[in-house]
């Protein structure tokens, strides 16, 4: 089973814009990375991929108001972060399905 790319930046624009308070970015790290531990299981059943993709996506719609508590939101650089992301992980996987689909589910 293929392991992810240890020297991938998760989030890495998103880190580095002091607008998204890291910890609350650590969060939809921490929901990426269970992501790709589920993924090095070596699923590639696209259905099952894109149930937990949606679950994740889910998780990251849960945290919007806790953005905003603190003087954050997630809006354009946060989803261009968290899509090149998601994109670089599909990629990695082989995972034939597009990053607009696999985050299909978000309201941000």
């Amino acid at each position: 089973m293929k392991k992810f790319d240890s020297d991938y930046e998760m989030l890495k624009d998103m880190y580095q814009d002091g607008y998204f308070p890291d910890f609350l970015v650590d969060k939809i790290k921490c929901l990426l990375q269970e992501m790709v531990a589920f993924l090095e299981t070596g699923e590639k059943e696209v259905q099952k991929v894109q149930q937990k993709f949606d679950e994740m996506t889910l998780a990251i719609n849960d945290l919007q108001e806790e953005f905003e508590e603190n003087d954050s939101e997630l809006e354009t650089a946060a989803r261009e972060s968290i899509g090149e992301t998601v994109e670089y992980i599909l990629n990695w996987f082989d995972i034939d399905m597009d990053v607009e689909d696999a985050i299909g589910q978000r309201d941000w």
